[in-house]
């Protein structure tokens, strides 16, 4: 057989295999679920993630802390007539008292007024030998915050629980909760991860049985003040807050 005759039959050959494969039916693969796979352990860190941002988290960023006294805000509102001013008082040059001085509490407590062993240790600890209470202070804004008491209570006319909540109702001091990281309260931010929440006049609008727990109080974040400024038709300039 020539050189020629060899081509044309391995030619021929060929386009008859080729003929032959596009008769043949396609043979499909088998139907797999693997391409599940990516998305379910996507699914899985994702749900992870959330639970750990959302309950870990808080748990290990936040440090808590006990206050010196179990304070009683109720019996001390009962017994005085000035209610919150009876404690937090102006001073004659406009300035707030902030939280009381141990004069303040030693006016009344210089000896027992009653049994109760949170008041033996207000006397022994502190007023005896005259040292102040080392209370911490759940509302410190950051410094770079200027806030005015006279601003709001005097010239607004707001009520201390705008802000602060019910707190006058509270029968004991709740724990003060520390972020590690900034060192402020954890009430500036909120009890939410996220800085969600409501504000402390939202809650003053609902009824009794819906109103805020006192363990859990409503945040103070710069978006509330931006907020309740703007209802207010006061300025929302940033050298009003920030000086």
């Amino acid at each position: 057989m020539s050189t020629t005759e060899e081509k044309e039959k391995t030619v021929a050959e060929g386009e008859q295999e080729t003929a032959e494969h596009a008769a043949a039916p396609e043979q499909l693969e088998p139907v797999t679920w693997r391409f599940l796979i990516p998305i379910v352990l996507f699914g899985v860190g994702f749900v992870v993630s959330l639970f750990i941002g959302w309950v870990i988290f808080p748990k290990i960023i936040y440090c808590e802390k006990h206050q010196p006294i179990d304070f009683s805000h109720s019996v001390h509102q009962e017994a005085v007539d000035e209610g919150c001013e009876s404690c937090h008082f102006f001073r004659e040059d406009g300035s707030f008292s902030g939280i009381p001085k141990l004069e303040n509490c030693a006016e009344c407590h210089e000896e027992a007024m009653g049994e109760n062993p949170e008041e033996a240790k207000l006397i022994e600890k502190y007023v005896e030998p005259g040292k102040e209470i080392p209370w911490l202070t759940y509302a410190s804004q950051p410094d770079c915050v200027f806030f005015s008491h006279a601003a709001h209570i005097k010239m607004a006319e707001l009520e201390c629980a705008a802000c602060h909540g019910r707190i006058g109702d509270s029968d004991h001091t709740r724990p003060y909760q520390c972020n590690i990281l900034t060192g402020y309260s954890r009430d500036i931010w909120g009890w939410n991860i996220a800085g969600m929440g409501k504000n402390a006049w939202d809650w003053m609008k609902m009824d009794d049985s819906a109103r805020m727990k006192m363990d859990r109080p409503a945040r103070m974040k710069m978006d509330d003040c931006g907020d309740c400024h703007e209802k207010r038709g006061t300025s929302n300039a940033c050298f009003v807050c920030h000086k």
